[in-house]
């Protein structure tokens, strides 16, 4: 990220928008390819309830939003938006997205759970896209979330978060009783199971 006086300058978010490639209709911009230099931090934050900000105005066009979001690259702790030729730093206070709807299907194979984001992109938790339980220092209990891509992650929702619980089973994991939900052929563990109610 920049340091003092690194902050780029720019105009409004039109200006910001022209300099970012437009998808094709089949898919995220391939920014995992690319690696421009950095260009400076920017006046933008990811709100720890999912609500992106530019200037500290809160940004209400969803278009803008997940145009953005969709050059969305994060490197170590640190999240950029990036273009084939710059990228410039913005601030995530917790996760860039939230999961915010959840869609439980039973095939053959059996439960899969599906998750949109607030940017409208659909998740299928299972290989590849894990679902991670991590303890809430700040708030106690526990932190779901969700793989996106990269290392970009979503944090699911406290009412989502209940509903994954009454989906929940317990499973002997490595010798230990653990309690979580399956999707898609993957067991994603929450807690051990005699320890759940500290954390629920």
């Amino acid at each position: 990220m920049a340091k003092a006086g690194q902050e780029k300058t720019t105009g409004g978010l039109e200006e910001i928008a022209a300099m970012l490639p437009r998808g094709t209709g089949k898919g995220l911009p391939p920014v995992h390819l690319w690696n421009p230099p950095f260009c400076g931090d920017i006046d933008m934050k990811i709100a720890s309830d999912g609500t992106w900000f530019y200037q500290k105005t809160p940004i209400g066009r969803p278009a803008l939003v997940k145009l953005f979001a969709s050059v969305l690259k994060r490197e170590g702790d640190s999240y950029f938006l990036v273009t084939p030729v710059e990228k410039v730093g913005i601030v995530v206070e917790d996760a860039p997205f939230l999961a915010v709807e959840l869609s439980v299907t039973n095939g053959e194979g059996g439960r899969v759970l599906r998750f949109r984001t607030n940017v409208d992109d659909w998740v299928e938790a299972g290989p590849g896209y894990a679902l991670r339980f991590d303890e809430d220092a700040a708030n106690g209990g526990l932190k779901p979330m969700l793989h996106v891509r990269s290392d970009l992650w979503a944090k699911v929702t406290r009412a989502l978060f209940y509903d994954l619980v009454e989906l929940g089973e317990e499973r002997d994991v490595g010798g230990k009783a653990m309690f979580g939900v399956a999707s898609a052929g993957e067991f994603f563990s929450m807690a051990e199971a005699s320890a759940l109610r500290e954390f629920l």
